[in-house]
């Protein structure tokens, strides 16, 4: 696997400029319909899931339209179509780019409470957890794919071949986003360390009080807490104390700090403010189990 710091060139405008051999014998169109509205439109099959065929791929893919009109992640379409239509490159001719672990898991811990109130969960065949960080190889996410000076796209990752892109966007801390965002859990904690050094980012934090916690037990003492990319987003500093809104893995019992977590500097009624917002949603939740038996 080539170094996270090289870019790779993509097909989708540039492929037309191979010999006709090359092309056929490496890459095909896309042809999965939902997928053609991605940033690529040149694939190779098998694709992840080791479809042999688009045409196998299409009836696979298409179970979750259902899930795709709820709305619950914009990163869930971007990352079906990075594993079941893979982008083809001249480079990755033998192994397709797969998407960063980042992404499968702000799709997942977007989309995989809508589907447990259905009685699914997220399937083992789109696993996060064998997926690449930015820090341990090439791996392609929405915010990666940047448009060059010349026709051709390419990807870049961020963190290292251009660190002014780690750009940490702003999450408001409201009632709005607290029941739309389905936090597995809320601590107050002050910050011992940050650690970004190549291997998996993280940060190491005293646990000061639990406010929710759904997955994963969280006693009152150190903690580690494990970023998605070593952009380092939410940023955290140092003896500073914390409100920390992120997710939780349930199979590897860490919690997570990607794209939607909430760090905020601690404020005694911020304390308040959180169980009061944990009942309404709750409320919420009786009352939608409600609806259903009925």
């Amino acid at each position: 696997m080539l170094s996270p710091g090289l870019s790779v060139s993509l097909l989708a405008m540039s492929c037309a400029l191979w010999p006709a051999a090359v092309r056929a014998a490496s890459c095909e169109s896309v042809r999965i319909p939902l997928c053609r509205s991605m940033p690529w439109n040149m694939t190779k099959m098998p694709n992840h899931l080791h479809h042999s065929t688009q045409d196998n791929a299409v009836l696979a893919i298409e179970q979750f339209e259902g899930l795709l009109g709820t709305g619950c992640s914009p990163d869930l379409l971007f990352f079906l179509c990075a594993m079941y239509a893979p982008i083809c490159t001249i480079d990755f001719q033998h192994e397709p780019i797969k998407p960063c672990k980042a992404v499968c898991e702000r799709a997942k811990y977007g989309c995989e409470p809508v589907m447990k109130r259905y009685n699914h969960s997220w399937p083992d065949s789109l696993a996060c957890s064998e997926l690449p960080l930015y820090d341990r190889g090439v791996c392609i996410s929405p915010e990666a794919i940047v448009k060059a000076e010349g026709p051709d796209p390419y990807y870049q990752d961020p963190a290292r071949c251009n660190p002014d892109r780690c750009r940490c966007k702003t999450v408001k801390m409201c009632l709005r986003t607290y029941l739309g965002n389905n936090y597995n859990y809320v601590i107050r904690v002050r910050v011992k360390e940050v650690r970004n050094r190549g291997l998996e980012p993280t940060a190491v934090v005293d646990v000061k009080e639990v406010l929710k916690s759904s997955l994963v037990n969280i006693p009152k003492e150190t903690q580690t807490l494990y970023y998605s990319s070593s952009c380092l987003c939410p940023p955290l500093t140092p003896g500073e104390e914390y409100l920390i809104m992120g997710y939780e893995n349930e199979e590897t019992s860490r919690l997570l700090l990607i794209d939607g977590s909430i760090a905020q500097k601690w404020k005694d009624k911020l304390g308040k403010k959180v169980k009061r917002w944990d009942q309404i949603l709750q409320g919420k939740g009786r009352a939608s189990q409600r609806r259903n038996r009925h």
